[in-house]
């Protein structure tokens, strides 16, 4: 994994509480874990999303080991058990068909309904702004990200147009990773969405190599788009496949100056 170090940032202020309330059970109708930030400071929540046929219990050591400055984590397990498996492995939307084959064009609407409701506790109850809610999702997981980072901007839009005093950005997310996850959708937005989005993955002929024009399938949907390529399958395994990640997290993720807290930067402090 990457290094990182650390700089004293100027001073910025907040209306939202340094220390968040906790996601409640009753309120995200899937399972869950939520770590508060390390050093006591939650200025931004990382949602990690895993992929098809996992769960959200090693994204959960993931987000630990990151060890991010002034960010708590967020892992979501997917709503549905894959088919044909007695294991514990899930999907964020229908995947197979009958016949146990996948499906070339599945629909994502009830992973993205699950967001939703995730997100309206996550914003109204616990005190998260948008702008500094990430999301971090791997393969199934990258693509249910970008997917609702459209959708919730869609839902900005149309409240902007019902009130023009919304703020343009008040429907962005303060950044999106999908690792090899590309959009199901063919989006066609009148105003592209601002919220920074870093797509890394397999180039061809790699068998996880995204299809012909999945990043420019991006660009159409959100206006900052930064592609990285990896010659390693799957997840980010190394100190040279999470560099790129903590670069673009050290460009957009929030900083609170208070007493003893820095900003995140590329470098020095080692991550576990």
């Amino acid at each position: 994994m990457s290094d990182i170090h650390i700089r004293e940032t100027a001073s910025t202020s907040s209306s939202t509480p340094r220390v968040k309330p906790s996601p409640k059970t009753s309120a995200i109708p899937v399972p869950f874990s939520y770590t508060p930030s390390d050093d006591g400071t939650d200025e931004n929540l990382l949602i990690l999303l895993h992929g098809l046929g996992d769960t959200h219990v090693p994204f959960t050591k993931l987000g630990r080991q990151l060890k991010l400055p002034q960010t708590a984590i967020l892992a979501l397990r997917a709503p549905e058990q894959v088919p044909f498996l007695y294991e514990d492995s899930f999907q964020w939307y229908t995947s197979f068909d009958d016949l146990g084959e996948l499906i070339e064009r599945p629909n994502p609407t009830p992973a993205l309904d699950l967001l939703t409701k995730v997100l309206k506790h996550l914003v109204e109850d616990c005190s998260w702004p948008p702008h500094r809610i990430h999301f971090f999702g791997f393969a199934q997981g990258g693509s249910v990200a970008a997917e609702f980072g459209i959708r919730w901007w869609k839902d900005h839009l149309q409240a902007q147009r019902a009130d023009p005093s919304l703020a343009k950005t008040g429907g962005a997310f303060g950044s999106v990773v999908s690792i090899s996850g590309p959009l199901l959708s063919y989006p066609t937005l009148s105003t592209l969405n601002p919220t920074p989005v870093l797509v890394v993955h397999n180039p061809p002929p790699a068998e996880t190599a995204l299809p012909a024009g999945a990043i420019s399938a991006y660009r159409k949907a959100y206006e900052n788009v930064v592609e990285k390529t990896s010659r390693a399958p799957g997840m980010p395994a190394s100190k040279e496949g999470w560099e790129p990640i903590m670069q673009f997290w050290s460009r957009h993720l929030g900083r609170r100056q208070v007493e003893g807290l820095y900003e995140v930067m590329s470098g020095a402090a080692s991550i576990p």
